[in-house]
């Protein structure tokens, strides 16, 4: 039976887009895998281009809602940023819970080239937390 997982940030648009990116790609068919916010902000320009350069399609992606997902009996629950976990409203669920602080690179400042580096620093944070988390949880 495939395990559920979601993932959770702020504003479900970067780093949880990115990790549901990266969580599908390395589960495969092992894990259904979801993604939300405690707020919604569509989903970022900048992650879909990261993502791309690493052959990996979130175009589609959606921004959503931790509402959206209150009926699933998730087995996993990773929050991927310290305000995400803060504010995470309790689940009725028997869902492990991990957390990773990851930077946020919608945040980055500098030149546009600067800003693009630190999506990829993040995106290969995510990429190598995914590839472990699954090796580890779902192998």
């Amino acid at each position: 039976m495939k395990k559920k997982i979601l993932i959770l940030c702020t504003g479900n648009s970067c780093r949880s887009q990115i990790a549901e990116g990266y969580m599908k790609f390395f589960a495969g068919n092992k894990a259904e895998v979801y993604s939300a916010g405690v707020e919604t902000h569509g989903v970022n320009p900048k992650a879909i281009s990261i993502m791309k350069e690493d052959g990996i399609d979130i175009s589609n992606h959606t921004s959503n809602h931790i509402d959206e997902y209150v009926d699933i009996d998730f087995d996993f629950v990773i929050t991927v940023c310290d305000n995400a976990k803060e504010r995470c409203p309790f689940f009725p669920t028997k869902a492990t819970k991990f957390h990773y602080n990851f930077p946020d690179p919608a945040k980055a400042t500098g030149t546009d080239s600067e800003i693009v580096e630190q999506f990829r620093v993040v995106r290969d944070l995510i990429k190598n937390y995914c590839k472990n988390f699954v090796a580890e949880n779902l192998d």
